[in-house]
């Protein structure tokens, strides 16, 4: 009889904590958001505990955003109410220098870490160790409605540009018939709408801050680049955009509403699902429009699973997620919910399965998205800080979260971009100087 993962990997892996006892009844609270990918982690996990009769797991399922600062709460305060972690790439490499998180290094040798994607697994370490471990990965792609582009002979280029994105926008809205030119976040938050605004800034030349940390808001860059989105959104988006964030883009979308959507390549196996799509057969896939530069045009973000030092279950904890981050579990995703529906962006040998590739329309341009962004050079002017659509430094979590709300808010008509952004740069640069950036 073939053993589980567990029972397989069990003696190799060795105790974390240098423990040789068995795992005693366990419960696991893990805090994960709502995504798609996440949902299914969930229903699986059956699998799991049925091969971890003496384990329960606990789950804590939030929107992105009070994940985010429930989280941070519980791990800057030692809390201990979470054994596994939903984070990303802005918060592992922070969280692992402060050790708030364990380093990940007694792999059971079935897990392959080798497999893992280089860029993945650098933007999940810190001095070469991991910290967590990654679930799925993604860049920022561009879905268009290629039924919707052949009855009016429009054409997607390869790599588009925003201008031309506006374009098609101004041409396939419809309104009347439900149909809108293109659905984007406007739901505040630094991972929701800023995100993608920052991923336009970057486009239109722009950046968070010069090389001296001087806040860089009110510059031509930023003003180009918000009041085209305002404008782009306000005009041919759906009603009400600034409530709208990933899910809800994605529900619009998959509803037939949506001409055209750029967001994160791993919805790209919600809209091919004839079980969830109503347009599954009628979207096409190329990368996130450029403009002056395509420096930083696509974000790279990584949902990656960790567990915190203060964790009372770390062993159960770091078998845990071994376990959801495996090729045992991405086979198993494929089982249930077919090839395609594999979390992607994580593990070299996805790509190199020409099943997958040929199964997958998205496939391609996501890999290319994922390996073509840079971090540590995201912008068309040099920057001192690392991230293609966030700066990885402890006080941008507070910085976009207030930025995405004032931007959410001119979209909501409630105010002018550019004295919006004036404002704003005053008031970052006030926290970065509090914070001993600029001398």
């Amino acid at each position: 009889m073939k053993k589980s993962f567990a029972a397989r990997t069990a003696f190799g892996l060795g105790l974390l904590l240098g423990s040789g006892s068995a795992l005693a009844a366990t419960t696991l609270t893990i805090g994960t958001v709502n995504n798609g990918d996440m949902v299914r982690m969930q229903a699986l996990s059956k699998t799991y505990t049925e091969q971890h009769p003496d384990v329960e797991l606990r789950w804590v399922v939030l929107e992105e955003n009070t994940l985010r600062q429930r989280l941070t709460t519980d791990i800057t305060t030692g809390g201990g109410q979470f054994d596994v972690i939903t984070i990303g790439a802005y918060e592992a490499p922070m969280w692992g220098r402060k050790d708030w998180i364990l380093p990940l290094e007694k792999f059971s040798p079935t897990y392959d870490v080798d497999d893992l994607m280089p860029n993945v697994r650098k933007q999940l370490s810190v001095d070469g160790k991991l910290r967590a471990l990654p679930f799925y990965s993604e860049g920022s792609i561009t879905y268009y409605r290629t039924d919707l582009f052949a009855a009016k002979g429009l054409k997607m280029p390869e790599e588009p540009t925003w201008t031309e994105i506006r374009g098609f926008a101004e041409k396939l809205h419809d309104p009347s018939k439900n149909v809108y030119g293109i659905c984007l976040r406007g739901k505040a938050g630094w991972g929701e709408n800023m995100a993608l605004v920052t991923t336009i800034v970057n486009a239109y030349g722009g950046r968070w801050f010069d090389e001296k940390w001087q806040p860089q808001l009110d510059s031509p860059e930023w003003s180009q680049a918000v009041n085209f989105y305002v404008d782009l959104l306000s005009k041919f988006g759906p009603p009400g955009p600034s409530s709208n964030g990933f899910n809800e883009n994605l529900t619009l979308f998959n509803a037939g509403k949506c001409a055209m959507w750029v967001d994160a390549s791993v919805a790209g196996a919600f809209v091919t699902d004839k079980t969830q799509s109503q347009v599954p057969d009628k979207v096409g896939f190329v990368k996130a429009p450029h403009q002056v530069t395509s420096k930083g045009s696509s974000w790279l973000w990584t949902w990656a699973l960790a567990v915190p030092k203060s964790s009372k279950q770390q062993q159960a904890a770091f078998d845990f997620i071994q376990w959801a981050t495996s090729k045992e579990y991405a086979n198993l995703v494929a089982k249930r919910y077919g090839i395609s529906a594999m979390p992607p962006g994580t593990r070299l040998s996805t790509y190199a399965n020409a099943e997958y590739m040929k199964a997958t329309p998205f496939a391609r341009v996501t890999q290319e998205a994922i390996q073509t962004a840079n971090p540590d050079s995201p912008t068309l002017k040099p920057v001192p800080y690392t991230g293609v659509q966030f700066a990885t430094i402890p006080e941008f979590q507070a910085i976009g979260t207030q930025v995405g709300k004032s931007i959410s808010g001119a979209l909501a008509g409630g105010s002018k971009v550019d004295a919006e952004l004036k404002k704003l740069n005053e008031s970052v640069q006030r926290t970065i100087k509090r914070a001993g950036y600029i001398k």
